[in-house]
């Protein structure tokens, strides 16, 4: 085996993480739930604002919510009776910065 394929194979995403990876990817392919991710890109918010942000109903942003919570994607914080969502890290914020770059490029 070459060096070159060696190496390559020394970097190579393990099956586990690529199907992890792949999960993430999932959990985003949607319309909607990347709307929702670029606004708390932006900004913390509740979901009554995500959902005029977004144009649909408070129960479909709770819906999509309740998808990228389990993916661990966002993160919620509980003020009396008021939720506020976050993105869960700042990685998720790069995915979509570079997706919008991508466009522009395109």
């Amino acid at each position: 085996m070459s060096s070159a394929i060696e190496e390559i194979e020394r970097e190579l995403v393990s099956a586990i993480d690529g199907d992890r990876l792949a999960q993430t990817f999932k959990a985003i392919a949607d319309p909607t739930r990347v709307r929702i991710l670029h606004a708390l890109a932006l900004a913390e918010l509740p979901v009554c604002d995500i959902a005029r942000l977004v144009q649909t109903s408070e129960s479909a942003v709770s819906h999509q919510l309740s998808l990228l919570r389990a993916a661990q994607i966002v993160r919620r914080r509980k003020i009396g009776r008021h939720v506020f969502y976050a993105l869960d890290d700042t990685h998720i914020r790069g995915l979509i910065e570079v997706g919008l770059a991508h466009l522009a490029h395109s």
